[in-house]
């Protein structure tokens, strides 16, 4: 039993100790609101417009990291592989005795010293494999999202649902200190997945 307990402390120190070693201010950017593309005229490229601004949030590494295309998570901005060794497991929330909730709790927790934080949230889990996004272009992880038998079964209507109201999702805007959040605000990138669909869905080539 203490050497259960052992391990797991090791493992939430080896963790903060990653976690404080990639934290670094960053500037964080802005989205562009739907009007800035409304002086495109022809929806198709309109579309793909749009899509390419929803890629800020969508490749960045708060996303990606969660994303990943193999069974260990990435962290950092510098997205290296999940430190401690952690795998998925058969249910995307790690293996029996080294679950994602042994050091991710419901919230974020801040280091004492400042350095960094713990991320956090009550559903913490890494994203099928089927809905891996690393190492793929935009115009893939779109096609991807679109397909309900590789999105988890979502409607584009399910999808703007999502994007905009998804607590998970939303993390990415309050990562925590240590990490840099994801462009703009969840509801502007809400409004753009909404505006993205409603001018076709077009997906980038390549």
């Amino acid at each position: 039993m203490k050497l259960g307990a052992y391990a797991l402390g090791a493992a939430a120190l080896t963790l903060g100790l990653a976690i404080a070693g990639q934290a670094r201010e960053q500037k964080v950017e802005g989205l562009k609101p739907v009007s800035a593309f409304a002086g495109i005229a022809d929806p198709n490229a309109r579309s793909l417009a749009i899509f390419a601004e929803m890629g800020k949030v969508i490749q960045h590494p708060r996303c990606v990291n969660c994303h990943p295309r193999t069974d260990r998570p990435l962290q950092g901005d510098a997205q290296q592989p999940h430190n401690p060794p952690v795998s998925r497991g058969p249910g995307d929330r790690g293996m029996a005795g080294l679950e994602c909730s042994t050091c991710h709790g419901p919230r974020n927790v801040a280091f004492a010293n400042g350095t960094g934080s713990i991320p956090g949230h009550p559903e913490w889990h890494v994203a099928p494999i089927g809905m891996a996004w690393e190492g793929k272009t935009l115009g893939q992880i779109c096609a991807q999202i679109k397909d309900g038998k590789r999105n988890g079964g979502k409607t584009l209507e399910q999808l703007i649902e999502h994007n905009s109201h998804d607590t998970l999702v939303g993390w990415a805007w309050n990562p925590g200190p240590g990490r840099t959040p994801v462009p703009g605000t969840q509801a502007q990138f809400g409004e753009l997945t909404r505006a993205w669909v409603a001018s076709g869905a077009k997906c980038p080539t390549g």
